[in-house]
């Protein structure tokens, strides 16, 4: 059963460049502004990745001026993490630095177990096809938590 949706929602995974970049993105896509949106690696050691920039625009959400960041950039940005309703972790890395931060703030935090697409396949198609079943699982992850969107440029086309 779809809950509300939070005020503010911190999407992390390892390297905030695939999986919580797609899932800012989406989300921002389906719930406009109802919600304040960021996203966080544990590190933030890449840029964002040209496969998930090129699944994402196949449904409408674009994400290629996203820069990677992890925790302590944002906090050193004045971002205060313990300002956000709702932590969602999309790897056991950043599922783990999430609740470090439970011990300092009051969070919830939620984990959402997504593949990881990267080294799954070689070739291009295979590629595309192994990060679309990443996005697919976060999109049918996100309209499970808060709903059918918002908008109405939200479905995909």
């Amino acid at each position: 059963m779809a809950q509300q949706i939070p005020q503010s929602v911190l999407f992390c995974c390892d390297h905030n460049a695939i999986r919580s970049p797609i899932a800012e993105g989406m989300m921002k896509k389906f719930y406009g502004r109802s919600a304040y949106v960021q996203s966080a690696g544990v590190k933030n050691d890449l840029e964002i990745d040209g496969f998930a920039i090129a699944v994402c625009q196949e449904i409408g959400i674009e994400i290629a001026q996203h820069r990677s960041r992890s925790f302590e950039e944002m906090q050193a940005w004045g971002d205060d993490l313990g300002g956000f309703d709702l932590v969602v972790a999309l790897s056991p890395a950043s599922q783990r630095q999430a609740l470090e931060l439970t011990r300092i703030y009051h969070l919830d935090v939620e984990y959402w177990p997504i593949m990881d697409p990267t080294g799954l396949a070689e070739g291009r198609e295979a590629k595309l096809a192994a990060y679309r079943e990443t996005r697919d699982q976060i999109q049918a992850r996100m309209l499970a938590r808060f709903g059918p969107p918002l908008l109405a440029d939200g479905a995909s086309g």
